[in-house]
């Protein structure tokens, strides 16, 4: 009788622990239902999506250790995987982004990416998951608006929605993400200001929102966002002046504002600066380039071209430590090119279509 017992407990803590070391049965309900909403029909990565334990070798998800909860999913259409290398082919999938995702209550990170054809929106309830950091949509079709509630995702590092069709405003939420790192919404048709408080995102390293249709002025509190090292708001319809501050950003190495309305004055700040690559081409900006070129002015590339600009070029470029790429071209810009470095290894495509430039690479003056 004591062996029977002894046989009997041995069996139930066995079933036990091969439980407790699977994935709870709501969290695969929640991963088949979100599969039901897509078609992937040429590389079968959802062939592996058997068995009652999607915490083991289902294809692009992964769960915590300790709790067995779905932690990670990460379907990238763009893959290096040997799925992707056997058939000689990049991913195409159709299909939405199924609400059951929201059931996934220990989700820390989302990647649904490359896959060219899911649409259908966001999720609101996306905002309900507590411990996500991570939600990268990239390269789908998906439309409509940015969860007006995506502060509440108080954890989040990367929100990246790019090449998509969403549209609306940025919400204002936002920018109550402290811990947001990346945050890239660029080609999709997003509307309206970026919102005025948007340096409220101290920990922001990249923040890139060009192709869009955003409109409005530069929030002078971007300045603020101390970590800032990339700001790409190009492509847009961003009126009014450029602000000075954002000159003295401690890591701000690129800065590209091309192809909106700004209009005023370079900032001379901007010149002096840690900027290496400062795209300003396509604006309406005038005045004279401040001639505050010195050490610290270093440029793989300077793009002021399309503007008003008048009057000559700085000779104080001369005194830059280096310039990569410089055009000029399309301006006003009257008088000599100065010689010497970086200008005589220009060609004449950065000084063409102004009004009375002269000098070498150009006819003589």
């Amino acid at each position: 009788m004591g062996s029977v017992v002894l046989f009997l407990t041995l069996t139930l803590l066995a079933v036990s622990s091969s439980t407790v070391k699977s994935c709870p049965p709501s969290d695969r309900a929640a991963l088949l239902a979100f599969k039901a909403a897509l078609h992937e029909p040429y590389l079968g990565i959802f062939n592996s999506w058997t068995g009652s334990d999607c915490c083991h070798n289902w294809y692009g998800v992964s769960c915590d250790p300790e709790t067995h909860r779905v932690a990670d999913i990460n379907l990238r259409g763009e893959s290096e995987d040997p799925i992707f290398q056997r058939a000689h082919r990049t991913g195409h999938m159709t299909g939405y982004i199924s609400p059951a995702i929201c059931k996934l209550t220990r989700l820390s990170s989302f990647t649904v990416a490359d896959w060219k054809g899911i649409s259908g929106e966001i999720p609101d309830c996306i905002t309900s998951l507590p411990f996500l950091r991570i939600l990268d949509l990239i390269g789908n079709k998906i439309s409509g608006d940015i969860p007006a509630d995506i502060g509440r995702l108080t954890r989040l590092t990367v929100l990246n929605v790019a090449d998509n069709l969403i549209s609306g405003k940025i919400p204002p939420s936002l920018t109550n993400i402290s811990s947001l790192m990346h945050l890239d919404l660029r080609n999709n048709k997003l509307w309206g200001e970026i919102p005025r408080n948007f340096g409220q995102l101290r920990m922001l390293s990249r923040a890139l929102l060009s192709r869009n249709q955003l409109s409005g002025q530069i929030p002078s509190s971007i300045s603020k966002i101390y970590r800032l090292a990339d700001l790409d708001l190009s492509l847009n319809s961003i009126s009014g002046p450029i602000p000075e501050s954002l000159g003295r950003m401690s890591v701000l190495g690129n800065l590209n504002l091309d192809g909106n309305k700004i209009s005023g004055t370079i900032p001379a700040s901007l010149l002096n600066s840690r900027i290496s690559n400062l795209n300003l081409s396509k604006n309406a900006i005038q005045g004279q380039i401040p001639d505050v070129f010195g050490p610290r002015s270093y440029f793989t590339a300077l793009d002021l071209a399309y503007n008003n600009l008048k009057g000559p070029i700085p000779k104080s470029m001369m005194s830059a430590s280096y310039v990569g790429h410089l055009d000029l071209s399309h301006n006003h810009l009257c008088g000599p090119i100065p010689a010497g470095s970086p200008f005589n290894h220009l060609e004449a495509s950065s000084f063409v279509y102004n009004d009375c430039l002269c000098g070498k690479p150009l006819k003589a003056c």
